[in-house]
């Protein structure tokens, strides 16, 4: 015998790629950073930034921390001047949005010495591109702590912040150790012929 209670069946397969998109909105709502990781959501530049103004307009004065706009779930933080936004599907879980939004601004907060606000986010975006390219890769979530984050992307505290001569400096240090290591490989090909 059936038993009279329909059965609702979810076919909703779960899936790694949990974040859809990320942007940082100024108090104006203009795009600062964005990062869409579905090619099928907002394609075009145009319907990407028209979805960002409509969140942007349904956020800005809220004082919630999570929004549903356009069949998307949105978790948005504020700070200053700038607007965080973690974009995922309708059935994603919120507190694994809420975590990766908490580490983009922990982990910018340390980046940006506690200063976060648009003039120096805009002075450290080398920086900003590379702390969300190590919290998520293709709408992926990879880390969700910012101190491991901030180790990743070899950054101390105590450190200026990226700069061109520092990045100089590095990519200066890893051209020495190549080359480096292109000599040592030469000298034993050179004594591995002679014998």
């Amino acid at each position: 015998m059936e038993p009279l209670i329909p059965r609702i069946v979810a076919l909703v397969e779960p899936s790694l790629y949990t974040v859809k998109a990320v942007f940082i909105l100024d108090n104006d709502g203009n795009r600062l950073l964005s990062k869409y990781y579905d090619p099928e959501l907002y394609p075009s530049m145009k319907e990407q930034k028209n979805f960002e103004r409509n969140v942007f307009n349904k956020t800005h004065k809220a004082d919630n921390e999570i929004a549903f706009l356009e069949g998307m779930t949105v978790v948005y933080k504020s700070s200053i001047d700038l607007f965080f936004y973690v974009v995922g599907s309708p059935q994603e879980n919120e507190l694994m949005l809420v975590a990766v939004l908490s580490c983009l601004f922990e982990s910018l907060s340390q980046i940006l010495r506690k200063n976060v606000e648009r003039r120096c986010l805009l002075d450290n975006m080398e920086g900003v591109f590379l702390i969300v390219d190590e919290i998520i890769d293709g709408g992926v979530i990879l880390e969700s702590d910012p101190q491991q984050v901030l180790q990743k992307v070899n950054y101390r505290v105590d450190e200026n912040p990226l700069s061109e001569q520092s990045v100089a400096q590095h990519i200066t240090e890893k051209l020495a150790l190549t080359s480096h290591v292109l000599q040592s490989a030469k000298e034993q090909i050179k004594w591995s012929i002679l014998k």
